[in-house]
């Protein structure tokens, strides 16, 4: 009979742990203030319940150290949304999704609602470019074999729908006789 292995005992969250713990992550992983803020409370709160430390004094603790960051430029809201927007715009994302997936990690509206200006900055039609790049990347549509698409239509059609893009620009992207006569259109833009 196996025998399990024992769960270790969460450690102790002092403000010098906090503050290992805060730029270990960030050295790993980009964040926005209120995802490392979430992430620093829970080991609080498991500090709290196992070593009966004082869960108000390491909140505190959290604040002043999400604030030092900010402070020092390691937390930055407005470029973490910029960056995971140009991000998730490239793998496909709609504009809706990016704002769901943003919301999310805690920014605020105000810096989605500028992530989102800036990809309208960059590229002349956003919803586009991710739509055509999440139907190649999935082979949807014009990256069909010619004889699977007319079967596929409307399975392709549900999954730029899923994925929060317009039926109109879906059925644009889907319809479209070849990728490339599509992708010309976002240099482009023409009637469409």
């Amino acid at each position: 009979m196996a025998t399990r292995k024992q769960k270790r005992a969460p450690r102790k969250a002092t403000a010098k742990y906090l503050r290992n713990s805060a730029l270990y992550y960030l050295g790993r992983y980009s964040a926005s203030s209120a995802h490392l803020r979430r992430r620093l409370l829970v080991k609080v709160a498991r500090s709290a319940a196992a070593h009966e430390t004082d869960a108000a004094a390491g909140a505190a603790d959290v604040e002043a150290l999400i604030g030092e960051l900010e402070s020092q430029g390691l937390l930055d809201d407005g470029l973490y949304a910029r960056t995971k927007a140009r991000s998730l715009h490239r793998r496909g994302n709609s504009a809706r999704s990016i704002r769901a997936a943003l919301g999310e990690k805690g920014v605020a509206a105000v810096l989605i609602a500028a992530a989102l200006e800036s990809l309208s900055e960059e590229t002349a039609q956003p919803e586009l470019t991710a739509a055509l790049a999440y139907a190649r990347k999935r082979r949807l549509g014009p990256y069909r074999t010619a004889e699977a698409r007319a079967e596929k239509r409307e399975k392709d059609l549900a999954a730029l729908g899923r994925r929060g893009f317009a039926y109109d620009l879906a059925r644009r992207v889907i319809d479209a006789a070849d990728p490339a006569g599509v992708e010309t259109d976002i240099e482009d833009p023409g009637d469409a």
